[in-house]
Parts: structure tokens; C-alpha cells; sequence
């Protein structure tokens, strides 16, 4: 059974309209977790993409970014909500489909020309994964590229990235409803 069939569809989810893809079911799968984990470790062994850590978005980034850090042999640093990191830290609100939100990470996190690799679960409109790189930039870091599970392409987040020059991979797409 692919990745794709894996991922559960919540109607009208976190608002009417809006087509959730819940990636819980995918990775509460073993089978289905360690596919996909497998697959973004041999796209990035074989992409030729030189990065030094892993940075994961709250939350789902964290279980993903955790995991490909490990197969990759890099260091992991999370990128939180407010109040969540307890040393210094650099923050930004931004826009989503559905709202705004403000990301954090601690101001030391990354040294100055270290590269990464944004990781999060989904990528819709791009809000989330672009402020994530605003942040990397601001601390001194230079986004290598960025990795996703589910792309959905008719949002134009992928677009959006793209356009800034980021490098971006996902593993599978949901078009249309």
C-alpha cells in the first residue's frame, strides 16, 4: 500500500472548506512510517544536496525532522510556537489559509552559513515553511532545502517557494478537492 492511501482526509477541518490531510494515520502505521521516512533518507542520499542539520516545524516537522536527522547523520533543531524555547530566541507571525501564527527559534541555534533542511509535514500555502526560512536566514543559517510529505499544488505553496529560489521536495501531492 503506497504513502498516499495512508494519509486520512478530514472534511472541513480546522475550518468549512478546507480538505485536511492528516499524516497521523501514516505515521501511526509502522509500515507506513517507515516508508516514507526511508523515502525521503534515499532522495537526500542521492539529491547531492549538502546540508549540516535538520530543521523541523511544530509539531509534525518534529517527528519527521527527528527521524531524517537520524538516517541522515545530522543534528536536529526545532522551530516552536511562542514561549516554548527557554533561552533566547528570534520569532515571526505570518499568514496562513486559515489565519496567522507566529514561529520561534533560539537565536544560537545555527552558526553563521550553517546550511539546512526545513522539514514539515504538509505544504499548502508555503506560510509556515517560508517564515521557518525567514527565521533560518535571520539567525545567520542558509535553507538548502526544504522537505514535505504531502504537496498541494493547487494552494501554490510550492510555487511560492519555489519563486523565493528554495530547493523543495514532497514526497507525494493531493490535487483538487
Amino acid at each position: 500500500m503506497p504513502i498516499k492511501s495512508r494519509i486520512r482526509t478530514v472534511p472541513d477541518y480546522p475550518k468549512k472548506g478546507i480538505m485536511f490531510r492528516d499524516i497521523t494515520t501514516l505515521i501511526k502505521d509502522p509500515v507506513g512510517f517507515r516508508l516514507v521516512i526511508d523515502t525521503m533518507t534515499q532522495h537526500y542520499l542521492s539529491a547531492g544536496l549538502e546540508f549540516d542539520t535538520v530543521v523541523g516545524i511544530e509539531a509534525r516537522g518534529f517527528i519527521l525532522g527527528g527521524a531524517l536527522a537520524y538516517t541522515l547523520g545530522k543534528g536536529f533543531v526545532p522551530v516552536r510556537k511562542p514561549g516554548k524555547l527557554p533561552a533566547d530566541t528570534v520569532a515571526l507571525e505570518y499568514e496562513l489559509e486559515y489565519g496567522s501564527d507566529t514561529i520561534e527559534m533560539h537565536t544560537d541555534a545555527l552558526g553563521s552559513g550553517q546550511k539546512v533542511l526545513l522539514v514539515d509535514d504538509l505544504l499548502a500555502t508555503g506560510g509556515t515553511a517560508l517564515a521557518a526560512a525567514a527565521l533560518v536566514e535571520k539567525v545567520g543559517g542558509e535553507v538548502a532545502g526544504m522537505a514535505f510529505i504531502v504537496d498541494l499544488p493547487d494552494v501554490g505553496g510550492a510555487k511560492r517557494i519555489r519563486e523565493k529560489g528554495y530547493n523543495m521536495y514532497a514526497v507525494t501531492e493531493f490535487e483538487g478537492d
